[in-house]
């Protein structure tokens, strides 16, 4: 089976601090694939890489296009979406003062005739935000009135819109209430369900468990290790991450 995405080496310096230090990474369709690790582990830094935000010094990634990898240099976060990542900051980027179709459509605006085309831009939003089961009242409130889940579900609104292949997630559930977190995990898994990888970021390992097909453990700037979700556990993962090696 081809991956959707691989990383091969990836390494990188700032200065005198080695960041990454020869990560590989693969993501297939349809998996949850979870990237855990304590603060400074790598994490962050190897997703904007992904993003197109960091260049690595060493190592290449490659993208499924039809039924081959190929490599692909990103100069740009826009270079990145362009090949189907989309990422999901834990501040999810929103601007809190337009509505969810402004939100939705933010930076990437539809124009007719040197105007803004409105109505499509609605239709297509609330499409979309209804594909996601968006529970609004209005489609046109200030986001920052919507709840976190909410919230959370424009935002990945805007990564479907765009026909993602790829959706880095960095920590869902943060802040979430029991029903909120549960309506974002299931919201995940309808995803997976449609054929999108899905590279999660948590410190949640219940979450975690509950979500993943795979998970990769982090420690200064290398990996550690990946296992299958379904045949490891919580104490193995916390023994990965608290010693840096994988054990057994």
């Amino acid at each position: 089976m081809i991956p959707l995405l691989r990383a091969e080496e990836i390494s990188l310096r700032f200065g005198g601090l080695q960041a990454l230090d020869r990560v590989s990474f693969d993501l297939y369709e349809g998996e949850v694939h979870s990237l855990v690790g304590h603060n400074g582990a790598g994490k962050t830094t190897f997703i904007r890489v992904l993003s197109g935000v960091y260049t690595p010094q060493e190592g290449r990634i490659l993208i499924r296009v039809g039924q081959e990898l190929r490599e692909v240099r990103f100069g740009s976060p826009r270079d990145a979406q362009r090949h189907g990542i989309e990422t999901i900051h834990q501040n999810l980027a929103l601007a809190d003062n337009l509505d969810a179709v402004a939100n939705v459509f933010l930076g990437r605006e539809r124009v007719h005739r040197f105007s803004l085309d409105e109505e499509a831009m609605e239709a297509e939003a609330r499409r979309v935000l209804e594909r996601v089961g968006a529970r609004l009242s209005s489609f046109r409130v200030p986001v920052h009135r919507l709840s976190g889940g909410q919230r959370q579900a424009v935002a990945i609104a805007r990564a479907l819109l765009f026909r993602a292949r790829i959706l880095i997630m960095d920590e869902p559930t943060a802040a979430l209430g029991p029903g909120e977190t549960a309506r974002v995990k299931a919201l995940i898994r309808s995803l997976r369900e449609e054929g999108l990888g899905v590279i999660l970021i948590s410190h949640d390992l219940h979450d975690v468990f509950d979500l993943s097909d795979r998970i990769t453990v982090m420690k200064g700037g290398r990996v550690v290790g990946t296992v299958r979700a379904q045949e490891s556990n919580q104490e193995e993962i916390l023994g990965m991450i608290l010693a840096g090696e994988r054990r057994g």
